[in-house]
């Protein structure tokens, strides 16, 4: 039978062994996967749609879980079929990786940073395949050039951390269909990269399932990747199937309020069209929500000139600096009191470099920074603690920028103990207002910060950037780790405080979609420098720097019917920021192409 479904989950329960007793991770799932199609499984993070597929894969006994109750019916390669949930781990062995492959969500925990890249794509060919040495390295060669990585013989003697991030994510899909499984897992493959190696990862994984007929299982929480990857949806919430459907039924006709909720929280590019002020997002079941457009003021707060920053590289016996990394070249812009400027662009770009530059947690190199009248350049450690009262950050990771024993409380209170700006009971008002300001309750105060989900975290890093009043915050891929749902309500509350407050932002980030809604001027920065500047409406609606466009082209689109095909994306590779001392690179010359917009004129490698 050919449409005899390869994976059948049927009333899976699966629970977890805590101090307060059983946690039902997942309760009474069935769906199935059939050969050749796609099925996405989506939900936000906790609703149980990684504990589905690690069931599947007998994996999660390793993480505390049992499964309690249901059948996983999988249908072999040689037509027999086998209930996975009462298999033993040795029969598991031989079904692992040769007949249901995956493809993990971080790519650097999934390869094993002691053995080269060669290494660990044989190894799996060599077990399952019986092949020899030199039969299982032509074919690891063969995968790495199917997974499109340049130089791949190279590659083959490298190590994991040799590599970047969407480098590596290649590599683990080579290794996950090495063997040519009937059945790919896999678990939001893209969700830390960016929109172009997402967009050429996407278009692989389609490729590969066609060419193959491997049967896909993908999971994530990014409706615009479903509705670019999907043939049928599994909406997932709180441990339960709520709605299942095809692509086309979920996006225009969805059923469950979920997943209503789901698709209202997706940022839409082009949703800004003819608006001239960023204003929130109108989310459901959410009441009284004051969505009001954010003028800003045309005051500058923030001006750049020049602003240089380039890293050492060392080498040789004595270490000497061999090269240098051009991080942030050249680069120049202002910000208006009460607007948001966003920098947009890949890894590596160096979007991340200029933000910490400025608040000089990094040393720029050369260039001025002019916050509301100061220097910021010519001031001494003291001035500069003090300047720091004005210009705060938010980082993209919450877990990391908190401290794992403070209380939040007192992670809140500290930025003003510290400038002695309040103390005693004053001090303690202070914090409270700020949980009212980040729709926190004020019973989290005597929280850790392991107690509270992603997106509550954010909002204490929200609140304790806002301790001090500043005029300025600095917002590094402030919500790129966030769920739909979570994201779009962290978005709002940041609006919301820079209606109120006048507060203004630079946003970094790569995802195009929320730049639009965030923004008022934009900027997109490629290998060190701003190719393309001007207002929002302006780059969205008319970009004209070759890269911006290959940007917006890449950028995956929560419409079915707007799918992008792998001869959309032509990317270069990127070049090395790298170069030898004593290089001196051109500056940066720009055109302007309307009032306000400008592009870069000088060769900007792209």
């Amino acid at each position: 039978m050919l449409d005899q479904p390869i994976a059948q989950i049927r009333e899976l329960r699966v629970e977890f062994q805590t101090k307060d007793g059983p946690v039902v991770g997942v309760e009474d799932v069935s769906f199935e996967v059939r050969p050749g199609e796609t099925v996405c499984i989506v939900g936000e993070s906790g609703s149980g749609k990684s504990v589905s597929s690690l069931s599947l894969m007998r994996l999660v006994e390793f993480g505390g879980g049992e499964i309690a109750g249901g059948q996983l019916i999988f249908d072999r390669t040689d037509g027999t079929e086998l209930d996975l949930a009462k298999t033993d781990q040795d029969l598991m062995k031989q079904i692992r990786g040769n007949e249901i492959g995956m493809i993990f969500q971080e790519p650097m925990t999934a390869l094993n940073p002691v053995f080269t890249v060669g290494r660990q794509l044989t190894e799996g060919l060599r077990i399952h395949k019986d092949m020899s040495k030199s039969q299982a390295e032509a074919r690891a060669l063969e995968l790495l050039k199917q997974v499109r990585i340049p130089e791949p013989e190279r590659r083959l003697k490298q190590y994991p951390h040799e590599l970047s991030g969407g480098m590596r994510q290649r590599v683990v899909i080579a290794m996950a269909m090495a063997c040519e499984p009937r059945l790919l897992i896999a678990d939001e493959p893209t969700t830390a990269l960016d929109v172009t190696i997402q967009a050429e990862i996407l278009a692989l994984m389609d490729r590969l399932k066609r060419e193959t007929g491997t049967a896909v299982m993908f999971i994530t929480h990014d409706m615009a990747v479903v509705a670019q990857m999907a043939d049928r949806v599994v909406v997932m919430y709180r441990g339960n199937k709520v709605e299942e459907g095809t692509v086309t039924e979920i996006f225009e006709n969805p059923q469950h309020d979920y997943t209503k909720a789901l698709l209202a929280a997706v940022p839409k590019l082009g949703e800004m069209r003819g608006k001239s002020a960023p204003e929130p997002m109108k989310l459901l079941g959410v009441e009284g929500q004051k969505i009001a457009p954010i003028p800003g003021t045309e005051e500058v707060l923030l001006s750049v000139r020049n602003l240089t920053t380039r890293f050492p590289v060392k080498g040789g016996i004595l270490r000497r600096t061999i090269s240098n990394v051009h991080a942030v070249e050249d680069v120049s812009f202002t910000l208006n009191r009460g607007q948001t400027l966003s920098l947009v662009g890949e890894s590596g770009c160096g979007k991340s470099s200029a933000g910490r530059s400025i608040l000089r947690l990094i040393e720029p190199m050369a260039g001025e920074i002019s916050l509301d009248g100061v220097d910021i350049m010519k001031l001494d450690q003291k001035g500069l603690c003090k300047a720091r009262l004005d210009m705060q950050m938010i980082f993209q990771d919450p877990f990391a920028s908190l401290n794992p024993q403070m209380q939040l409380v007192d992670q809140v209170a500290e930025p003003m103990r510290n400038y002695g700006v309040a103390s005693g009971s004053e001090l303690q008002d202070r914090v409270a207002q700020l949980f009212d300001k980040v729709h926190l309750p004020r019973s989290f105060m005597r929280r850790f910060p392991h107690e509270m989900s992603g997106g509550q975290r954010q909002r204490i890093a929200i609140a304790r950037a806002l301790a001090l009043n500043p005029k300025l915050i600095i917002a590094d891929e402030a919500v790129s780790a966030l769920d739909v749902s979570v994201q779009a309500q962290v978005l709002n509350l940041m609006m919301e405080l820079q209606s109120e407050l006048g507060l203004s932002y630079l946003f970094i980030s790569h995802d195009m979609a929320v730049v639009e809604r965030v923004s008022h001027h934009v900027g997109v920065m490629y290998l060190g420098r701003i190719v393309e500047l001007g207002p929002r409406a302006r780059v969205f609606e008319n970009p004209q720097h070759p890269y911006t466009q290959a940007l917006m082209k890449a950028v995956p689109i929560a419409d079915p019917n707007q799918r992008k095909s792998e001869k959309d994306l032509n990317f270069k590779p990127i070049p090395s920021p790298i170069h030898p001392i004593g290089y001196e690179p051109a500056p940066s010359e720009y055109r302007e192409v309307e009032p306000g917009h400008f592009i870069l004129t000088t060769d900007s490698g792209y």
